[in-house]
């Protein structure tokens, strides 16, 4: 019979379970370094994660799991070949001496523990918060208060697809800990290649609900809030409790949304109303990543000339020879819409829309005898939508949770403003500061300015307006200060004003007179001023 009193594996001589817990995280600490003892803390930190610390002694499980992994180890030939038991017993002493010099930890619950213990998931991550460094901001503070800054930082997530899949992930990783996360789409099969936190059987549920559920799963301690719907569909009050916005959406009429929701929140009396927009997108080996502080940088609209709207097809081509099922898809789109659906406005988002051009398409196809229209083709076609590529959305998704970090941290300079990828011939990134617009008719107080011709009808100023990169407006209403030019709706207003599609712009306005222009996908007014070409 063994003698219990200098048996070191008797887990009777550590009555303290929580503290000798707290020790042995010291000890990890002070030992990291050395590597025999690396193994058996490696068994230790297993240990402690199961529910079964409390109904069996700390000690005696983690001499158990120490001693056993220091066999596979020697084993292994990893180790020097001496009994596991001897090593164990010196370190568990260690420990008791410890404890007793620890009284100050006595008083340690299972939260601080267990607290503790999360915490040192993110120990690579604290090597840039504990210490400042020398590109830090003036106003950082190493330590405590800016990880708990970090962990109180409460970011939206718009999109949970090939991005927001990165994103969700990246921010998890990072020390982010209260997550929220709005898609209104559902998961499709043809998601399953490249969104990682999709499987086969979710398919048909909702995206924002699957991401968080499987982010959670992998990482206990973050909180993931889903929303499935519109960011369309969620007011003023929903965006202003946000630290951080980050957008991941394959929708530059989605974008300009957001953007300039953001922007019209912004109250100079209140700092807390500015929330920086960190704006992330993919086509194909290409992306882009910015940071956007709304009213003081460059806005989404500012840019939108940079993402010019993709070349049209020839109504002729589209209405009598089709070639490509992409043809049948636009025909679907700007000729069997506006006879079978006109008093209804396109919605590239709703999905009872998008499966009404699809069928529309498929038929058109038919007709022709054209191959290839499906609801995947379609649902890119209408959004003008490039396939996406796994490796893309991780550097562009990696990109803007770097700046969230370094935005929630002060940790170091966020990007200022704009960074470009591309990665279809060889390797090239850029980085520049892109130049806030005094006419742009989000943040800016001037109209902007168009040049058009004279001798053109308002109907083809009105087609111009969605094709030209600055404006990009697909359903516009028209007005000057004295009078209503075009109605898109209600009918009786439109029916009132259609007299005027056919007459010049030379009879409608003067030159270098500014017009106002709403389209309902926006929930902003536009401001053109029209100079005349001469």
């Amino acid at each position: 019979m063994r003698d219990s009193a200098r048996d070191p594996l008797d887990p009777s001589r550590f009555p303290g379970g929580r503290r000798a817990f707290h020790a042995l995280r010291q000890l990890q600490q002070a030992n990291i370094r050395r590597q025999r003892t690396r193994a058996y803390f490696a068994a230790l930190e297993a240990a402690t994660v199961a529910p079964i610390w409390e109904q069996k002694g700390i000690i005696q499980i983690a001499a158990e799991q120490a001693a056993k992994r220091a066999r596979e180890l020697r084993s292994a030939g990893q180790l020097p070949s001496f009994p596991p038991r001897v090593v164990v017993s010196r370190f568990l002493e260690q420990v008791e001496r410890s404890v007793q010099a620890s009284s100050d930890l006595i008083e340690g619950d299972r939260s601080t523990i267990m607290a503790t213990q999360v915490r040192s998931r993110y120990q690579y991550i604290d090597n840039f918060l504990n210490s400042p460094g020398p590109t830090t901001d003036p106003d950082f503070v190493p330590g405590a208060p800016t990880i708990a800054s970090l962990e109180a930082s409460k970011v939206l997530v718009i999109g949970a697809g090939g991005l927001g899949c990165e994103i969700l992930k990246n921010l998890a990783m990072s020390g982010f800990r209260d997550i929220h996360v709005i898609d209104m789409d559902v998961i499709d099969v043809s998601n399953l290649n490249r969104q990682f936190l999709f499987r086969k059987d979710d398919v048909g549920k909702s995206k924002a609900e699957v991401a968080a559920a499987s982010v959670m799963s992998r990482c206990k301690d973050v909180r993931i809030t889903p929303f499935n719907g519109k960011i369309q569909d969620k007011d003023e009050e929903f965006y202003m409790q946000f630290k951080i916005v980050i957008s991941g959406l394959d929708s530059i009429e989605a974008r300009r949304w957001i953007n300039a929701t953001l922007v019209s929140m912004v109250d100079m009396e209140n700092p807390d109303s500015l929330k920086p927009l960190i704006d992330g997108g993919t086509e194909g080996f290409k992306g882009q990543a910015r940071v956007i502080l709304p009213t003081l940088t460059s806005c989404i609209e500012c840019q939108l000339d940079m993402h010019a709207p993709r070349a049209a097809v020839p109504l002729c081509t589209l209405a009598t020879i089709p070639r490509q099922p992409e043809h049948c898809i636009e025909w679907a789109k700007i000729i069997a819409w506006e006879e079978h659906r006109k008093d209804t406005v396109l919605d590239t988002d709703d999905p009872e829309h998008i499966t009404w051009l699809y069928d529309e398409a498929l038929n058109r196809a038919k007709e022709f005898n054209i191959p290839g229209v499906t609801y995947q083709l379609t649902q890119g076609v209408v959004k003008n939508i490039i396939p996406a590529i796994a490796s893309t959305n991780a550097i562009i998704a990696a990109a803007c949770c770097n700046e969230a970090f370094k935005i929630a941290t002060s940790c170091n300079p966020y990007l200022n403003n704009y960074m470009m990828y591309t990665g279809d011939d060889s390797i090239y990134t850029y980085t520049f500061e892109h130049e806030q617009k005094t006419d742009c008719p989000v943040c800016g107080n001037l109209a902007k300015t168009i040049t058009v011709n004279p001798k053109h009808t308002l109907q083809q100023f009105i087609e111009s307006l969605g094709e030209r990169p600055e404006a990009q407006l697909k359903k516009p209403t028209l007005r000057t200060e004295s009078t209503s030019l075009y109605f898109q709706s209600p009918p009786s207003l439109e029916e009132q004003t259609r007299q005027n599609l056919m007459k010049k712009l030379s009879e409608l306005i003067s030159d270098g007179e500014e017009i106002g222009v709403s389209d309902p996908a926006f929930t902003i007014d536009f401001k053109f001023k029209l100079v005349f070409q001469t």
